[in-house]
């Protein structure tokens, strides 16, 4: 018989077990029933299967449809030639091209802070959450770490390299009680949260800036699915609403969703000069030689030139436009919010089907299910952009009512057939 030592898992901070034991089947009928893993190619907002099926996808982040901007596509490819290199793959801390100081300076006017950029923004949350955790960004006080429940599982994800420099709890979505509790027991709280959520829904940011002024919390958000989408110029929700814009609201924002290009923007308030070399050095993947490439950089540099126009007004109008005309027809949740993003609720038993009935008539929805959502909680997720036609829209929800939506009440009180 082994002598040989077995392991048992603590499961502080993640259950791979459950995750995976219970997620993986819904993964997998997805998969089986044509609504996961589908390859395409993609021409004029439509994509064509191999098969010859074609379907618009309703299920893409690019909210405001930057992704196939020409003066992006141009960009990525002008950089490119400008700067003579993909990616120079060294730390910046060693040696760097200019691209990423063009870019970072762009960003820094556009959103009013000192940006540093990352090549993803679960490589900024990872390398940045322990800075805060060891109080080396911040004040110096190693802060209790208050995740929040629905935080992305970007941020969730650092809660073990977290742990290792200050205490982690984990509270109830968006649990200001709590919060409070927390702030009063403890000489500094660090709330992670998104700005923004991944299932709609903003963070009470001013209430959270209560909290903030009255026991100088810090903030850690996650904007990603704002930005470029809300806001003056496309600063994103935390942005446009957050009274306290300094040292104490630190907050990462994808350049990959409504922005249109790759990479991420970290975007720090009142923070000296010295911080960059900190970050750049210490927080992980921020040190590495991983960076956004001159492909992505031009693209980014691009979009940042039509935020500053007249254009991205335009094209966020049209987006709260689509938002309007899917609400008056379907009925969710998130009915009569400027976010972009819909779930429509489903059973756990049902969802899959119903995502196949969508697909069957040339839309994709994706299917979200545990972990992604509670159990129980399963649905259709639907992202409205700006470039979706009023009869692309009109003909989805149709068939979402079909496969067991709730229309949307009229205004006028006769019943919708």
């Amino acid at each position: 018989m082994s002598d040989r030592k077995t392991i048992t898992p603590t499961h502080r901070y993640r259950n791979n077990d459950k995750l995976i034991g219970i997620g993986n089947a819904f993964w997998n009928m997805s998969e089986a029933n044509g609504v996961a893993g589908i390859v395409g190619d993609l021409a004029d907002g439509t994509f064509t299967m191999a098969d010859g099926h074609q379907f618009v996808n309703f299920t893409v982040c690019s909210y405001l449809d930057l992704d196939t901007h020409p003066k992006v596509i141009d960009g990525a490819v002008a950089a490119l030639r400008r700067f003579n290199v993909l990616d120079h793959c060294i730390p910046r801390t060693r040696v760097q091209t200019p691209v990423l100081l063009e870019l970072e300076e762009s960003l820094g006017e556009l959103f009013g802070a000192m940006v540093i950029s990352a090549v993803s923004t679960a490589a900024a949350s990872t390398g940045l959450l322990p800075l805060i955790a060891s109080g080396h960004l911040g004040d110096g006080t190693r802060p209790l770490m208050v995740f929040d429940k629905n935080a992305h599982v970007s941020l969730a994800n650092a809660k073990p390299s977290c742990a290792d420099e200050s205490e982690v709890v984990t509270c109830k979505h968006h649990d200001l009680d709590y919060l409070e509790d927390m702030c009063r027991s403890y000489e500094r709280v660090c709330y992670v949260v998104d700005g923004a959520d991944s299932l709609g829904g903003y963070a009470p940011v001013k209430e959270l800036a209560d909290l903030q002024d009255k026991y100088n919390m810090l903030v850690f958000y996650d904007d990603s699915h704002s930005l470029s989408a809300y806001g003056q110029r496309g600063i994103g929700y935390v942005r446009s609403h957050a009274p306290l814009l300094d040292e104490r609201t630190i907050t990462v924002a994808t350049l990959s969703k409504g922005f249109g290009a790759g990479g991420t923007a970290v975007l720090l308030d009142g923070y000296p000069h010295e911080t960059r070399r900190l970050v750049e050095r210490f927080a992980g993947p921020l040190g590495y030689s991983q960076k956004m490439n001159a492909a992505a950089v031009g693209a980014a540099l691009a979009s940042a030139e039509i935020h500053r126009t007249e254009e991205l007004d335009q094209l966020q109008g049209r987006l709260r436009a689509n938002i309007a005309l899917f609400d008056s027809l379907l009925d969710t949740e998130q009915s009569g919010e400027s976010y972009p993003i819909r779930l429509v609720p489903m059973s756990d038993d049902t969802v899959v089907d119903a995502a196949q009935q969508v697909f069957a008539a040339g839309f994709y929805t994706s299917p979200v299910f545990f972990p992604i959502v509670a159990r129980g909680t399963a649905g259709l997720r639907v992202m409205l952009r700006a470039g979706q036609t009023e009869e692309q829209i009109r003909r989805l929800c149709a068939v979402l009512v079909q496969a067991g939506a709730r229309p949307a009440a009229p205004l006028d009180g006769t019943v919708v057939r």
